[in-house]
C-alpha cells in the first residue's frame, strides 16, 4: 500500500540543516564569567582615554553587579588599572607583554633589534618595527635616533592598516586568502573605493618591495617602509618616519636605499633562524 508523506515531513530536513547550521555559529562551550573579562578588556582596548565603570557598565549592557568583581580580579592580576587621576580604567602593558613572549615574535625582534640600531645610526633618524593584529598595525620595537632630535612611535601603537605606510607594506606582501581575512577585521570597514585604493597602494608597494606616503598623522613626517619576508609573505614592517631638519645628513632617497637593505638583511637572518628550528 502507498502513502503519501506529508509535506511538513518534507520540509524537515532542510529546517534541521538550518539549526545545524546555526549551532555550528554558536560556541560549543560557554563560560560567561569568562566571556564578560574578555569583553571587558576589548573595550578597554578600544577607548582613546580612560573609561569608567558606569560608561563600561552602559556599554556592555550588563550590571554594575555583574562587572564591579570582574574589574577587580583584571585589576588585582595586573591586566588594567585606574588612571592616575582616578577617571577610568585602561589597559596596562600585561597583555602586549604576553604577546611579545611569543617565539616567534620574540625570535623576530632580537633578529631585527641589532640591525634597527645601526639603520638609526646610518640614517640618524629612528626606526620602528610593525606587525599586523586584528586588522591594525602594531608596533612591536622601536630604536631612537642619535640626533639631537628625532621623531620616533611609541611601542604598542596602533593604527588601521588602510592609514598606515607600515599597513600597506604588511597587507601587499601576504595570500589573496590572508588578504580577505584580514579586511573582514577592519573596523571601521572601510568604503569599497577606499579598499580598491589601499589594494593599489598595496600593489606597488607589492612591485618594488616598499612604500612610501607623507604621514596622515603627523605634518612634516614622510614615512618609508620595507617589508620582513618569512618566505614570501611579510612577517612584519621596518619603517622609517623621516623628518627633514635643517642638518640632515641623509636624503630621503638615501635612508630609503638603507632601509631597504636593512630589511633584506633582517629578513635573511629570520630565514636562518628558521631553517635551525
Amino acid at each position: 500500500m502507498l502513502r503519501t508523506v506529508p509535506k511538513r515531513a518534507a520540509a524537515q530536513p532542510k529546517a534541521a540543516s538550518a539549526r545545524a547550521a546555526a549551532a555550528d555559529n554558536e560556541p560549543r562551550y560557554r563560560a560567561p564569567a569568562l566571556e564578560k573579562g574578555l569583553d571587558i578588556l576589548e573595550l578597554i582596548a578600544t577607548q582613546p582615554a580612560p573609561i569608567s565603570l558606569p560608561a563600561i557598565v552602559k556599554a556592555l549592557g550588563r550590571s554594575t553587579g555583574e562587572l564591579f568583581r570582574m574589574i577587580q580580579v583584571l585589576q588585582f592580576r595586573g591586566f588594567i588599572e585606574q588612571s592616575t587621576d582616578g577617571s577610568g580604567y585602561q589597559l596596562t602593558g600585561r597583555l602586549f607583554a604576553l604577546a611579545m613572549n611569543q617565539p616567534s615574535v620574540k625570535g623576530l625582534i632580537e633578529i631585527a633589534l641589532p640591525r634597527m640600531r645601526l639603520l638609526a645610526i646610518e640614517t640618524g633618524q629612528s626606526c620602528h618595527l610593525a606587525m599586523h593584529s586584528q586588522g591594525q598595525h602594531v608596533v612591536v620595537a622601536r630604536v631612537e635616533s642619535n640626533a639631537e632630535m628625532g621623531f620616533s612611535v611609541r611601542v604598542g601603537h596602533r593604527r588601521a592598516l588602510p592609514e598606515t605606510v607600515s599597513g600597506t607594506v604588511l597587507y601587499a606582501f601576504q595570500t589573496e586568502r590572508t588578504r580577505e581575512r584580514w579586511e573582514e577585521l577592519f573596523d571601521p570597514s572601510i568604503k569599497a573605493e577606499d579598499l580598491a585604493a589601499f589594494k593599489q597602494r598595496a600593489a606597488r608597494a607589492h612591485d618594488v618591495a616598499w612604500a612610501k606616503a607623507r604621514s596622515t598623522y603627523v605634518s612634516g613626517v614622510t614615512d618609508i617602509s620595507a617589508p620582513i619576508l618569512r618566505g614570501h609573505e611579510a612577517a612584519a614592517a621596518l619603517t622609517i618616519p623621516f623628518v627633514q631638519f635643517v642638518n640632515t645628513k641623509r636624503t630621503l632617497d638615501d635612508c630609503l636605499s638603507l632601509l631597504i637593505t636593512a630589511a633584506r638583511e633582517i629578513s635573511g637572518g629570520l630565514l636562518l633562524s628558521d631553517s635551525r628550528i
